[in-house]
């Protein structure tokens, strides 16, 4: 048997274990998160410590509520980028699985995915309105980007920046989802996210190291810099600057200390850990595109100056 149906038969396998899963562990956050109830009024909507001005001189001045408000407008910010990504990534997706054969049980896992991600979307949806804050729509740059990059988008872009983006929000949703301090309807959220991304986590992973190993050298050089732009600016634009001036602080102030912190820095790091290590491991963070994930900050040793 060749290398090429051994790999086949992997994909086959792992796409139907994928499908068993989702058919046991699927939600629908219409129905099964009380969107009735009550925001709870002492309770922040991040874990303290993972709020971008946590530990600066502006935070320390703050009062509980200005805390409340700050984290209500963050947690809309990353919704929304989460909202934007998955658009980007439903398309990219769509693409993929209209060039091969449905019959097989990895596309048949690819439009499972996209019908989570369409949920997903639409809870991220309910939890902005919800929450009363603006749709933090990306900045003009990051939107037109998002439009080319589903255009040029292959394989290993395609599921190395999903796998990105699914592995920040994994890490900081699957904290939030267990912190009583922060608000219920988030920590329902947040659990729904963690259980159904498990799986596409799963899925993006082995189809990066995949699709990745079959590229020749200049497109991987091309796959590498895309992704470590990814990277980049989907993490510097986590929370977006209007938040700041919508939670009632002085924005280039705010935007400053929050630069600096070394607090949302070590965030960053720390929810980054995982995708990083797995891409590295299939050397997909070196080149030109390793200075983009160093210069995000997602890298030991902080942004270059």
């Amino acid at each position: 048997m060749t290398a090429t149906v051994n790999e086949s038969d992997r994909r086959e396998e792992s796409g139907a274990s994928l499908l068993r899963s989702a058919a046991t562990m699927t939600y629908d956050p219409v129905v099964d998160i009380d969107w009735d109830a009550p925001l709870d009024p002492d309770k922040l909507y991040v874990p303290e410590h993972r709020s971008t001005l946590y530990g600066t001189p502006l935070w320390a001045s703050m009062s509980n509520q200005q805390r409340m408000d700050l984290t209500r407008h963050e947690i809309a910010s990353i919704a929304s980028m989460g909202i934007w990504f998955e658009t980007i990534l439903m398309q990219m997706l769509v693409r993929r699985a209209y060039d091969r054969d449905p019959r097989t049980s990895n596309v048949q896992f690819t439009y499972t995915e996209i019908g989570d991600e369409c949920r997903h979307s639409v809870m991220f949806a309910k939890l902005i309105d919800k929450l009363e804050t603006p749709h933090y729509k990306p900045v003009s740059a990051l939107h037109r980007g998002g439009r080319l990059l589903k255009t040029i988008s292959n394989g290993p872009m395609c599921f190395a920046g999903a796998l990105f983006v699914e592995e920040i929000l994994d890490q900081l949703q699957r904290e939030a989802m267990v912190d009583e301090s922060v608000q219920p309807l988030v920590r329902a959220v947040s659990r729904v996210h963690v259980v159904e991304e498990a799986r596409h986590m799963r899925f993006a992973r082995e189809e990066t190291a995949i699709e990745f190993a079959g590229q020749g050298v200049a497109a991987k050089e091309w796959s590498k810099l895309i992704v470590g732009a990814t990277a980049f600016l989907s993490s510097t634009q986590l929370v977006h600057p209007h938040v700041y001036t919508n939670a009632g602080l002085d924005s280039a102030e705010a935007r400053k200390q929050a630069a600096a912190n070394p607090h949302w820095r070590a965030t960053k790091q720390w929810a980054a850990r995982r995708v990083r290590e797995s891409l590295e491991e299939i050397d997909m963070i070196t080149g030109p595109g390793r200075w983009l994930w160093k210069r995000a900050g997602l890298l030991d040793g902080g942004p270059i100056r």
